[in-house]
């Protein structure tokens, strides 16, 4: 028999990765929906583009905190099962469903952002190491370069090799997890990547002023 912890802790997830922080913000305090400016993404980056640098750091911090919550959830809720392969499992798919929600919203009629920063917060609460060192990777390419999508691509690219190469991580399932979670950040990227090899791609200066809409 199936545990309904395979069940509900992923639909918790999905729920909670559903939440459209950057539609929200921008129609509830500016009256703009931000997937109709911009990159017409409803994601972080999009949010500093279109509405200034206060909204997007509250939407970057909230669906950030949205994928570390789906990292323990599980942990609170299971505890009996804490360190056991069963956990990490139905952690990892509570994580992957997280994700999906802020890709596919059900509260925004499955039209969400690139999962980025979910997928920052998901990989913050998997192994804290990795995660660092993948962020320090971002802010480098980002800095250098001043392509958001770019620095996302290297920290993405990085996560699953620094398991392999440098923390020796032997849970085949989190390896796996985190290979198909930088595969979904490159895919959802394909278009910044054919911008970037055309040199057609927009910068966003970090130190940049954005413009504020009112």
């Amino acid at each position: 028999m199936i545990s309904y912890n395979w069940i509900i802790y992923p639909i918790i997830g999905y729920l909670m990765g559903s939440i459209p922080t950057a539609v929200w913000v921008g129609r509830k305090r500016y009256g703009v929906d931000v997937r109709e400016h911009g990159s017409k993404n409803a994601g972080a980056t999009n949010t500093f583009r279109v509405l200034g640098k206060k909204p997007g750091v509250v939407v970057l911090t909230i669906d950030v905190f949205k994928g570390l919550i789906a990292t323990i959830i599980p942990i609170v809720f299971v505890p009996d099962r804490l360190g056991s392969d069963i956990l990490v499992n139905i952690q990892l798919l509570t994580c992957m469903a997280c994700v999906l929600g802020h890709v596919f919203p059900i509260f925004a009629n499955f039209d969400g952002g690139k999962g980025v920063a979910t997928s920052l917060g998901v990989i913050i609460g998997l192994h804290p190491p990795a995660a660092l060192i993948a962020l320090s990777l971002f802010l480098l390419f980002y800095l250098l370069f001043s392509y958001v999508s770019l620095g996302a691509i290297v920290a993405a690219i990085s996560f699953p090799l620094l398991l392999i190469f440098s923390f020796h991580v032997g849970s085949i399932n989190l390896l796996i997890f985190a290979s198909v979670l930088s595969l979904a950040v490159i895919l959802a990227h394909r278009k910044n990547i054919v911008r970037l090899i055309n040199g057609t791609e927009s910068k966003m200066p970090m130190f940049k002023k954005t413009k504020k809409n009112n």
